[in-house]
């Protein structure tokens, strides 16, 4: 759901109105939720019934409660999960006992049945955000018309708001799904269309925008659209946004994931030739510290993980490679050495150090090749092994990582020469255990 749409339910929370008076306790209840998510005292969406909520609770609620109002946080904790976004982590063995109970009579009746309360995940990452937080304090408040509700989202100074990076967001992640279907569509087109939704803004300051998406999808493991180079230097409210959008659609986590495991029909280098695959510019190396993962990214397999798993892919892209290294030999020349290119992790196994042992032409010069492919685009990351890693010091004057991106579309390959540290930064991934 976007950010409007909790605004709806905010404004509309079911609550006692016995002798015409509104029960404050859900109010104070989530302010006090927001306090702990603004404060950093509350980083995992999780909501323990412990003394931190219940003092902030009992503050919202000494300011809002009427003469008749009492004082007890444990029934708007049970009772929240009537409006949908709010539920509860039951103890073992308490579900079927909990899933009978209408209400709670206590705080320890609530403890026998809850551990904890958890948000939508969508609602949790709004929550991070201040502008969102005000608007749904707001909300609960009074009824906000459309003026009152820019007013609030509004950053000021031309920034972009809240509604317009969900409308850039959302129109980004269309694309995507077009993309995974192998549906064809225009960039063009689409920007065009968003002008309307967001204030008439630039076409290129659009694309721009939408390079700040794919920032932040690598930034999760997650792979980006090709053609949007990843551009880092985002605001924070647009990865806020991104999250949000991915929290609610995780379904398209689910497709992403997919693509990275899923089995592959290795390209036909022909009619293609070396000059057309080839890409003679790297990627920049890009000094960002990626965000920890929310969990409903991180239970998920890791993007290239995953795509370092899939055998499937690493051996078609390999078999490309060795397909067009013969190619080009020939070309070049050099039918001879062309006979001789070896796929060596296919004919000597795993663990070499290089998968293709190919050469220079015009040195007669041996080059090991290893090759590292992913659907996604150029800046996507790869895993590489010590093995791997030792390999391309020790032979860097041979040693050549090729790395082939965008492969189940229309595949590209860079090169990487000599030791690999010297490109990439390198995060370990792994341990050995010994006993």
């Amino acid at each position: 759901m976007s950010l409007l749409d909790y605004e709806q339910r905010f404004s509309a929370l079911r609550v006692n109105s016995a002798g015409g008076n509104r029960s404050p306790h859900k109010v104070a209840l989530l302010r006090a939720v927001m306090d702990l998510v603004e404060s950093g005292q509350i980083q995992e969406n999780a909501f323990y019934f412990d003394d931190r909520l219940r003092a902030r609770f009992t503050d919202h609620f000494q300011e809002l409660a009427g003469p008749s109002d009492r004082d007890n946080p444990h029934l708007p904790f049970f009772h929240l999960r009537s409006e949908g976004f709010w539920h509860h982590k039951e103890r073992p063995g308490q579900r079927e006992r909990y899933a009978d109970q209408n209400t709670v009579t206590s705080p320890g009746a609530l403890n026998a049945l809850v551990d904890y309360a958890f948000l939508d995940d969508e609602l949790f990452e709004l929550l991070g955000n201040r502008i969102a937080r005000e608007l749904l304090k707001s909300a609960m408040e009074k009824n906000l018309d459309e003026t009152a509700i820019r007013e609030l989202i509004q950053p000021g100074r031309g920034g972009w708001d809240w509604l317009e990076c969900e409308f850039l967001v959302a129109d980004y992640m269309a694309m995507m799904e077009k993309h995974l279907a192998g549906v064809k569509y225009s960039k063009a087109d689409h920007r065009r269309a968003l002008q309307a939704y967001l204030n008439n803004r630039s076409r290129p300051s659009i694309e721009f925008k939408h390079r700040n998406i794919s920032a932040v999808l690598l930034e999760q493991g997650l792979p980006y659209l090709p053609g949007y180079r990843p551009a880092h230097n985002y605001q924070q409210q647009l990865g806020q946004v991104v999250l949000s959008y991915l929290a609610g659609h995780q379904s398209l986590l689910d497709d992403l994931t997919q693509l990275a495991g899923g089995s592959v029909t290795e390209p036909e280098p022909s009619p293609m030739d070396w000059s057309k695959v080839y890409d003679p510019n790297p990627p920049d190396r890009i000094p960002y510290v990626a965000e920890s993962r929310p969990s409903y990214i991180a239970r998920r397999i890791d993007f290239s993980e995953r795509e370092r798993r899939n055998r499937s892919l690493g051996q078609s892209a390999e078999s490309f490679v060795v397909q067009l290294e013969r190619q080009r030999l020939t070309e070049e020349g050099r039918p001879d050495l062309a006979a001789e290119v070896e796929w060596s992790s296919l004919k000597r196994g795993d663990g070499l150090g290089f998968d293709i042992r190919s050469f220079d032409a015009r040195r007669d010069e041996e080059r090991f090749l290893e090759v590292k492919a992913t659907h996604s685009g150029k800046y996507q990351p790869f895993f590489i092994s010590e093995n791997e890693r030792a390999f391309s010091n020790d032979y860097s004057d041979a040693y050549r990582l090729y790395r082939v991106y965008e492969f189940s579309m229309s595949p590209r390959l860079f090169v990487l020469p000599g030791a690999v540290e010297q490109y990439v930064h390198l995060i370990p991934r792994s341990y050995q255990a010994r006993f």
